[in-house]
């Protein structure tokens, strides 16, 4: 059972749908329960990190992401859910994450416009499991003003060019999170989806 962690944040629905595109049922949940019996683990979103990071914590389902992780079990985090996964974000001020992977979450330069928004090249460092079936600079769509900066930079699984050459993906054992977004990225990233429905068992 793969479950989309539903925090009052993000485009739900596209993700669940991009799943069942691809043969897999993803439910939507905020229930602490069901999260807890999942075999797979989403995190989407959009939006403000500190409202999203408020979400997260108020409503516990922060430690359930945290416990399902340290289960081992299989983790999807999209652009705001990457984000969350980091020690800290400088948006809009210091706010703390979930602190999963250290590092920061930092805005991308002002000499470019903001937010980076299209279709974008990612350049694949390591080959992480859930990008098998996706090429060296395949183009995948991306939604954002802010990017990660990992503190270990031997898991950082894609970088795109954006004014800076940015982490777009990172792979850490049994969590791939990525800035660009999967339901958003036509069939490459319904390959994507596919991928990690099959790493859920």
């Amino acid at each position: 059972m793969i479950v989309v962690v539903d925090y009052g944040v993000g485009n739900l629905r596209s993700v669940q749908k991009g799943f069942e595109k691809v043969g897999y049922k993803a439910i939507i949940t905020a229930d602490r329960d069901i999260l807890d019996k999942a075999d797979g683990i989403v995190l989407p979103g959009v939006g403000a990190f500190k409202d999203a990071a408020n979400a997260l914590s108020k409503s516990n389902l922060g430690e359930a992401i945290k416990e399902g992780i340290a289960k081992g079990k299989p983790f999807l985090g999209i652009c705001l859910g990457l984000h969350l996964l980091f020690t800290q974000s400088e948006e809009h001020g210091i706010t703390q994450g979930l602190d999963i992977i250290p590092g920061r979450v930092v805005s991308l330069p002002l000499s470019v416009k903001i937010p980076h928004m299209g279709w974008n090249q990612i350049k694949k460092i390591v080959d992480a499991p859930v990008l098998n079936d996706i090429n060296d600079g395949s183009y995948l769509y991306f939604v954002h003003s802010y990017h990660v900066v990992p503190d270990d930079k031997n898991i950082v699984a894609t970088t795109t060019n954006y004014g800076i050459e940015f982490v777009s993906s990172i792979w850490k054992k049994n969590i791939f999170a990525s800035q660009f977004h999967p339901e958003k990225s036509s069939k490459l990233g319904l390959k994507i989806l596919k991928k990690f429905g099959e790493a859920t068992g």
